[in-house]
Parts: C-alpha cells; structure tokens; sequence
C-alpha cells in the first residue's frame, strides 16, 4: 500500500488572516510538502497541472524534476497530467526525461482536467474531451513502446518514422493511472490497457465511488488483465487532525468554508457525512480510511489533500508530521493485515523491470 500527498496548487487567501500568499510562495510551499512528505516516511507526492488562476503548477515535470533533486526515495507522480490539452510527442519525451533524472522514481496520472476554458488556449475543443483522452492516449503508449512510429488520427498532425527522446528508462515506461471523478469511459480506458484507476474522490459519496472502481475491476478482469480484485486502485481524499476533534472541526470550518473546490456548498458536517474528508482526531482519520475498502475494495495507493484552502504551510507541515506518526504506521499495519496475499501491490519501475527481464 502507498501512501501520499496531492496538491492541486491553489493559490487562496487564508480566510482567518485575509493574507494571500505570492505564486512565489505558494510553489516553494509544494516543494517544501513534497519534502516533508518523504522525511515522514511516505511514499509519494503527487501534483496537479492547471493553466488558469488561481493555481500555480503548470508545468508539473519542472516542480517534480526539482524534488526529484532534493530526495532519496519519494515517488514522484501527477494529479493529473492533462492528457486532452497536452501533446502526447511532449508528455512522452518530458515524463521520460524525468525518469531518467529521478532514477526511475516517477508515475503519472492521466486525466481531463475539470477546467473547460483550457482547452482553447491550447487549440481543443472542449466537446472533444473524451475522443482526445482516448486517442493521445494512444499514440502515446505507441511512443514509449516503439522506436519508430507511423501514426495518424483526427486531432493532430501525422507522425512518419518518429522517435520520441529519451527513450523510457531501462525500455520501462512509467506507470500510468488514469484519473476520474465522473466519467465511465476513463474507467475503461484503464482497464482496457490493464492500466491503474485513480477515483479522486474528494468530491462523490461512496456510493458513486463503488459503482466507479466496480465497473473499472469488472472490466479489467473482462480484458484478460487478471481477476477483478487484482486491478491497480487508487483513492484520494483530504483530511485535518487535531488530538480533539472539536479543535480540528473548529479550526478548519473557516477554509472549508471558503475552499475555492468545495467551499459556499454543504456544511462541513454534511460534506464529512458523504465524501472522504475527515476533519477530527487521528483515530477518525484510521478509522474512516480503512472504511474505504467496504466500497473500493483492496486497494493499492492513498493520497491526502493536505494543503487546499488557503492553509499555511506551517500549519500543513505540521498535518503532515501528525500524518506520518501517528496515522500512517497504523493504516500500514492495518491494510497489510486485511489485504489478501494475492493482491498486487502498485507497480513501480523496479518491478515493471524486473516483469520484463523475467519475460524476455
């Protein structure tokens, strides 16, 4: 089991001091949590990708190759690679760059984006969506798999005898999840590719959660990947503790309230009642999380949104030490002792490598 930290990047006032925080600023903090997240004993940072006010990572290879510097073992991933707006020529040379400069320490998420105006500033239309996801999909595990390839579809211009450079590390592509809050054809995507489904599930009840990662395992089993309990799930969810529940609910209320995804909504009680936010003690957090296996089943990596809404980074790097003391290490024991020995773990370059030296 992995277990992690996204950032979307958001750029907010802190509602309890009115202060914004410079773009400066608010990328050195992501770079700072991505540190802090690997010297508290987790395993993965991922960051999102978003060409609009007010987020700053727009150009995620750059954030994670500069991480990728300044750590040992963290795996480096996305949350999402913008697989609509983006060249597949572009994302197929940058993320193999970055496995080569990280040692093989990075996997990605592939995902729409939930921001329509982006796609004319980079020449898409947006009722496109899902015929470009599906087809720069494509085209791009033809790029990491073939020296040269021939290629010509409806949504940009033909390749002949192209090679995308580098060349994936050790012949190994990265990994690849595809992420999806509300749309089945990205769940079959995954599962027609045998590929990882990421359900960011901050946003739907666990009734939609399971109907999602059902159809998504049912399908993988359907195109010979394996048994449907042996496909590659990934949840995501934002938590804040405080040792009494009381104190967290009555610090966080105010950034909730005013959270640019979620605030203006639901109260914080109803939105903890029917989404994957746990706001309370450490406990709640075990407690609630473990749940997620009763309507996900056995799944293979977790990430918490620690730093949306505005809350200073102080503040975030101390969830995070509480994170990785006192709720980790539990979630690990526990989730180690509940999941089946035949259920894989999340593939890493390591032993996509060793898969490919065994079969050749």
């Amino acid at each position: 089991m992995q277990f992690g930290v996204f950032s979307v990047g958001d750029v907010t006032p802190d509602p309890t001091t009115g202060r914004t925080p410079t773009e400066a600023e608010r990328i050195k903090a992501m770079v700072a949590i991505a540190l802090k997240t690997e010297e508290v004993g987790m395993d993965v940072f991922a960051t999102g990708e978003h060409h609009n006010p007010p987020f700053v990572p727009s150009s995620p290879t750059t954030m994670l190759g500069y991480i990728a510097a300044r750590t040992q073992r963290l795996l480096l991933s996305t949350a999402t690679t913008l697989i609509t707006t983006n060249d597949p020529v572009k994302i197929a040379e940058d993320y193999a760059m970055l496995q080569h400069l990280s040692d093989g320490r990075v996997d990605l998420m592939m995902g729409r984006g939930n921001s329509g105006p982006v796609y004319p500033w980079f020449g898409k239309d947006i009722r496109d969506g899902i015929p470009l996801a599906v087809e720069n999909y494509a085209l791009l595990r033809r790029l990491w798999r073939e020296d040269v390839v021939d290629w010509e579809g409806k949504h940009r211009t033909p390749l002949q005898g192209f090679t995308s450079t580098p060349r994936p590390l050790d012949g190994v592509p990265p990994f690849v999840w595809h992420a999806s809050i509300r749309s089945p054809e990205i769940a079959e995507q995954a599962a027609f590719y045998g590929d990882g489904f990421f359900h960011n599930n901050i946003f739907w009840d666990a009734g939609h959660v399971r109907r999602m990662v059902a159809l998504y395992r049912r399908r993988f089993e359907h195109y010979g990947h394996g048994p449907a309990d042996q496909a590659i799930v990934g949840l995501g969810g934002q938590v804040f503790m405080r040792k009494n529940s009381q104190d967290a609910v009555r610090e966080f209320r105010p950034y909730f309230d005013n959270a640019p995804v979620y605030g203006h909504g639901p109260t914080l009680e109803d939105f903890s009642d029917m989404t994957a936010l746990t706001v309370g003690s450490p406990q709640q957090v075990i407690d609630k999380t473990l749940g997620f296996r009763e309507f996900a089943g056995d799944y293979q990596r977790q990430l918490f949104l620690m730093d949306h809404a505005g809350l200073p980074l102080a503040t975030v790097l101390e969830q995070l030490d509480i994170l990785g003391e006192e709720v980790v290490p539990v979630l690990r024991k526990e989730f180690a002792a509940r999941t089946p020995a035949h259920v894989p773990d999340a593939p890493t370059h390591t032993s996509m490598t060793e898969k490919q030296e065994v079969s050749a």
